[in-house]
């Protein structure tokens, strides 16, 4: 049977445990090295991969010199779910504020009406 690859999703799964699992700073020859030994990522999609998790600032990159690095701690991760928690909640309790008004106000505009 045909060996099937991994999802793009599967990758970038992999490819945070390498940061997590390691929590060092890596550049890019060294990823390209690492994830087919230890994560059976193909380094042909390695580059891709990095750069969808930077562009969505789960791994943070700096170019020092000639060279760019990357790096990835879990406590960054856990304060960001953190503060997307908290705005979600916020977000939560406006909406509920807002739905009470405005059934507020709808039972006021009932008074003194009656169905035609």
């Amino acid at each position: 049977s045909k060996k099937k690859g991994l999802s793009f999703e599967e990758k970038r799964v992999r490819m945070m445990e390498i940061f997590f699992e390691t929590k060092d700073v890596f550049q890019l020859k060294d990823i390209e090295k690492i994830a087919p030994k230890e994560k059976g990522i193909t380094s042909m999609s390695v580059k891709e991969i990095l750069q969808s998790l930077v562009d969505d600032g789960m791994v943070d990159t700096d170019r020092i010199g000639t060279s760019n690095y990357f790096w990835a701690f879990p406590s960054k991760a856990l304060h960001t779910r953190k503060r997307k928690l908290e705005e979600l909640e916020s977000q939560f309790a406006e909406s509920s504020q807002k739905k009470e008004a405005l059934q507020k106000s709808i039972e006021k505009s009932k008074i003194g009406r009656e169905d035609t």
